[in-house]
């Protein structure tokens, strides 16, 4: 099915605003030691729908996409709310997200460990200790072999913590999961650059519709 432009530019700004909601959490969790519940849910919940009818169907939560939008029209804006942070994590997980396209078996192992998940998920909830430290796992064999690790900025004292480190490398297999999706609808990194009004619109447009 051909999409015209606005169509593509309205999915991939939902997908990048899937990549910045879980990027936003890693933050939160490796400052706070702590996360909000149904946001760490919502972003692993995008992980395990991979046969997707439409991109719709990946993000079903509308305050998900709300805060992904703002946190797009914060970092593209003209304002004084870019975080550095937050730029260096995403051109990270763009640089691993194009060695894991170009790596022979990453996308098939990556399907075939998130299927395990899928059958653990008859009998725990997604934001189980034992399922984040699943998603963990899968984020550490395939994504952190890739290249260079993420350094992750904030308390020493959580990102000590097992079940910090576990809730970060599962949001950054979420942030993946968008970012594949964001190259898979056309999504380069030149449009960050080139296309940052259309997108900033769109994310705008896209945040009052949710």
């Amino acid at each position: 099915m051909a999409q015209s432009g606005t169509d593509n530019l309205y999915e991939r700004t939902m997908a990048f605003a899937g990549i910045l909601h879980a990027i936003g959490q890693v933050q939160f969790i490796a400052r706070h030691g702590d996360s909000d519940n149904d946001a760490l849910g919502a972003s692993l919940n995008t992980i395990i729908v991979t046969n997707p009818d439409s991109i719709s169907d990946i993000y079903p939560d509308k305050a998900m996409l709300r805060k992904g939008y703002q946190l797009i029209q914060d970092q593209l804006g003209d304002g004084s709310n870019k975080d550095v942070e937050t730029t260096r994590y995403l051109v990270g997980m763009l640089a691993l997200e194009r060695k894991l396209s170009r790596s022979a078996n990453g996308l098939g192992m990556l399907a075939e460990r998130i299927s395990q998940v899928n059958r653990q998920l008859h009998h725990f909830d997604i934001t189980d200790e034992q399922v984040v430290a699943n998603f963990a796992s899968i984020y550490s064999d395939i994504i952190s072999t890739l290249g260079p690790k993420l350094q992750i900025s904030g308390n020493p004292t959580y990102l000590q913590q097992p079940s910090v480190q576990n809730k970060i490398r599962a949001l950054l297999l979420a942030a993946m999961r968008s970012a594949v999706l964001w190259r898979q609808l056309g999504g380069k990194r030149r449009h960050l650059v080139f296309s940052r009004k259309a997108i900033f619109e769109m994310a705008k447009k896209s945040q009052h519709n949710h």
